[in-house]
């Protein structure tokens, strides 16, 4: 529609009203206003006028417009519509050759315009039948064009507009100017390309600061509109940035004495009414040198003396301030950006100590120079008025430690000129293991003492998020004299992917050496003489049973965790508890069993649901048995039911420990569920067995456990009982004890029993006491019908006599009564 109008700019009706100004060497032709039209349009023809404003040489047109009401909505602009025309090259191009300046109406007027060459114009139309002066004003003047003339003008094979706006500019011929898009404060024009490159002295840096930036915004990435600058001679160099839409407060370092910028637009029809920028430059060797950057340092390209460290993995180094150890220029601002790892696999804090400082104080604040610190990530939003820590004087300043991957310091030099500071920084793992003194070497080593705190919480690096790979990780637990400690684990996921088969284990999927090959957790006795015992190593999903330490032998736990360089999971979550010892037997449920041959041991409150107990919030029961020399103990469960499931859940909230074992080193048998597949019968290797049962605070309760254990002579003669499936040889006092000892599946030693009644002193009690009860009630009934027989026999008895019929037969029952009687 606009290239319509355009060609149709010749045909319309041109009723006398265009007006073209000229400048002339006369002051008065510099500036002054002009109006819309006024005339009379009865036929509604499309009335034309064109007002052409034609600056002097070295000059430049500017208008600008106060009033503006037209007819019509934007963007078709029907009825009425202003064009505007800013780049004519030359006074005879016509309009229609001529690039387009955008077309307005309603009430929103065009903003500033500055002509790109000396030729500016607009074109006013309207189809409407009355047109007064009070459709549009403005003002305009003629301005000189050296402003513009940044430089030395280069060639532009990019753009021909473009030869208007690249320069070379030289240190040498211009230390200081201005820099601004060719056609500023007014709107820029579309479809260009400026480059200004700028050439200093050797030893000299650039400060390009600018004091307006307003270019069309189309996206973070910078689409359409856009300014990069380089920190060399030409495009190839190393970019410092790409800049559009509005900015504050931007202000561009060259690292060394070179800069080079671009300036471009697209071609477009959609108006554009951004100034474009405005900025200062300045060519100095007064600028902070950058060879305080260390070399494990990076400076930021583009700032005066910014800097990035970033972590090598537990790396380490020192920072500086500007020209250290000599005094640092004033008026300096610099920051340190200081950052550990952070991903999947890693995450560190950092440490910083101060061995030098002097920063002179303002008085007794650090109004003027000071050194900010910043722990929390401040720096993303540019809260840099929120800092953490500020230091000033000359006492140096604490450790800083910080509570994850990100540490920002920011020095403002001030007006006071001092020496400055030196400072170590280290990169330390974070585990986020909130609770626990952590090693000082920054090993993933953690202690819980008893001093410190009675109980708490204890996670694997990161939990519930993924835990490191290539990971050693350890937890010690040191309870005082006279104390154990308990931990329970309430999350438990440890990577395994290729489990090593074994079955022995049962329902053990993921449990001990043989099979947790790849990330697992391991958990120890530590004893006093500092050697340590292993309890049992697990992984998965299968979580260990709540595991206390052994009374007075023991100093405390130990956990430790391993990861390979493969996958990673979650980990898991624990409960530590120190609590006053207890009894070499637990809660009062276990014992010390010697010179017997069987036995029957059960879970607390059998058959009933066992549960934790309400005051110490756990509970543990341990047997002993002991036997003959020369023979073993056989341990079989007719019942069984505890809380877990060894290959999904592991025994979190209850658990059976068996050792059956001859080696020490030998992990215990770990029992839950309610079904033992291959542990229902256990045979010691020795004759001695220990038996553990714990119980978590977290327990809802099951009905736990009924075992039999019974003496098994060892060797190839039995001179005993010889049990006929099982071939175990027994003593054979035990056969027809009705308790089968002979073990799983196996009854012979029941067999063949004569069953004798059992006499109860109790039913034999009762027995006499309801036979003497018969006897004494017949006896008086005997009584009663020999008293009314002898009232019968003597009529003149009076009727309140008493009268002892049971005399006759030489018993006489007495009373008080009876001393009354005739």
């Amino acid at each position: 529609m606009i290239s319509l109008f355009l060609l149709l700019y010749e045909e319309n009706y041109h009723p006398g009203c265009d007006i073209k100004v000229v400048s002339t060497s006369s002051l008065g032709s510099k500036n002054g206003t002009f109006r819309a039209p006024n005339f009379l349009n009865p036929e509604e023809h499309v009335t034309q006028c064109t007002y052409t404003f034609q600056a002097a040489e070295n000059e430049r047109v500017e208008i600008e417009f106060d009033e503006f009401d037209l007819d019509g909505t934007p963007p078709e602009c029907y009825h009425e519509h202003l064009d505007l025309f800013t780049e004519a090259l030359h006074l005879n191009v016509s309009l229609i050759e001529t690039p387009f300046g955008g077309r307005y109406c309603g009430k929103i007027p065009p903003r500033t315009r500055i002509s790109l060459y000396r030729y500016l114009s607009f074109v006013f139309l309207s189809d409407r039948d009355n047109v007064t002066d009070a459709r549009f004003s403005g003002y305009y003047r003629f301005i000189p064009d050296d402003k513009y003339n940044i430089g030395t003008p280069i060639p532009n094979v990019i753009s021909q507009k473009g030869e208007t706006c690249s320069f070379l500019i030289y240190a040498k011929h211009k230390k200081r100017g201005e820099i601004m898009t060719p056609t500023y404060p007014g709107t820029y024009p579309k479809n260009t390309h400026c480059t200004f490159k700028f050439i200093g002295e050797p030893n000299q840096r650039l400060r390009l600061e600018f004091r307006d930036f307003d270019l069309f915004y189309g996206g973070a990435h910078c689409p359409f509109d856009y300014v990069t600058i380089y920190d060399g001679p030409d495009k190839e160099a190393e970019k410092i940035g790409t800049y559009c839409g509005q900015m504050r407060n931007l202000v561009i370092y060259s690292t060394k004495n070179m800069m080079y910028v671009t300036f471009t637009t697209l071609r477009r029809t959609a108006p554009v009414q951004n100034r474009g920028f405005y900025g200062l430059f300045e060519f100095s060797e007064n600028f902070v040198k950058l060879n305080f950057i260390q070399s494990d340092a990076t400076h930021i390209r583009g700032t005066e003396c910014d800097q990035t460290i970033l972590s090598k993995k537990e790396s380490s180094g020192t920072v500086f301030s500007p020209n250290y150890p000599f005094p640092y220029q004033t008026n300096v601002v610099c920051r340190y950006f200081i950052y550990g790892m952070q991903d999947e696999q890693n995450l560190e804090r950092v440490i910083l100590k101060f061995e030098k400082f002097n920063i002179p104080m303002s008085g007794k604040s650090c109004n003027d120079g000071y050194l900010k610190v910043y722990i929390r990530g401040q720096e993303e939003d540019h809260r840099y008025n929120e800092h953490d820590f500020e230091f000033c004087g000359k006492q140096d300043p604490e450790a800083v430690r910080t509570p994850g991957p990100r540490l920002v310091l920011l020095f403002n030099a001030g007006s006071k000129p001092g020496s400055g500071f030196k400072a170590l920084f280290k990169f330390e793992t974070e585990y986020l293991i909130p609770i626990g003194t952590p090693s000082p070497e920054g090993h993933c080593e953690f202690t819980y003492k008893s001093l410190s705190r009675k109980e708490g919480r204890f996670n694997s690096p990161r939990h519930p998020s993924n835990y490191p790979s290539s990971t050693n990780c350890t937890y010690l637990f040191y309870a005082e004299p006279n104390e154990q400690v308990q931990i329970v684990f309430d999350t438990f996921k440890v990577r395994t992917d290729n489990l090593q088969s074994n079955t022995s284990l049962g329902a053990w999927k993921a449990y001990g050496r043989n099979q947790c090959v790849e990330d697992w957790l391991e958990i120890f006795q530590v004893y006093r003489d500092k050697t340590e015992e292993l309890v049992g190593r697990y992984c998965a999903s299968s979580s260990p049973g709540p595991v206390v330490s052994l009374r007075e032998v023991a100093v405390g736990l130990k956990v430790f965790l391993l990861t390979d360089d493969k996958d990673v999971f979650s980990g898991f979550m624990g409960r530590y508890l120190f609590f006053k010892e207890k009894s070499i037997f637990g809660d009062g449920c276990g014992g010390n069993i010697t010179d017997l041959d069987n036995g029957v041991i059960t879970s607390p409150n059998y058959p009933e649901k066992y549960s934790s107990s309400k005051i110490s919030g756990n509970q543990q029961c341990h047997w002993f048995i002991h036997v003959k020399p020369r023979h073993k103990i056989l341990l079989y469960f007719e019942e069984f039911e505890v809380e877990g499931t060894p290959n999904d859940r592991g025994c979190p909230a209850a658990t059976l420990r068996v050792w059956p074992w001859n080696q020490r080193n030998k992990t215990p048998l770990e029992l839950c569920g309610d079904s033992l597949e291959h542990n229902t019968q256990i045979l010691s290797e020795t004759n001695m067995l220990r038996i553990s049962f714990f119980i978590a605070d977290k327990a809802v309760g099951a009905k736990g456990f009924k075992a039999i254990w019974t003496e098994i002579k060892d060797g190839p003669s039995c001179d005993e009982f010889h049990c006929f499936s099982s071939s175990f040889c027994i003593s054979s006092k035990l056969k027809c004890n009705g308790v089968k000892n002979c073990g799983h599946n196996d009854e012979s030693d029941e067999i063949d029993c004569v069953i004798e009644t059992e006499v109860n002193e109790y039913m034999v009690i009762g027995l006499g006491i309801g036979a003497v009860s018969v006897v004494m009630i017949a006896v008086l009934l005997y009584c009663h019908r020999k008293r009314k027989r002898r009232r019968l026999d003597h009529p003149m008895l009076p009727s309140h006599a008493h009268f002892h019929t049971c005399e006759s037969i030489g018993e006489r029952f007495a009373t008080s009564s009876s001393m009354d009687s005739v």
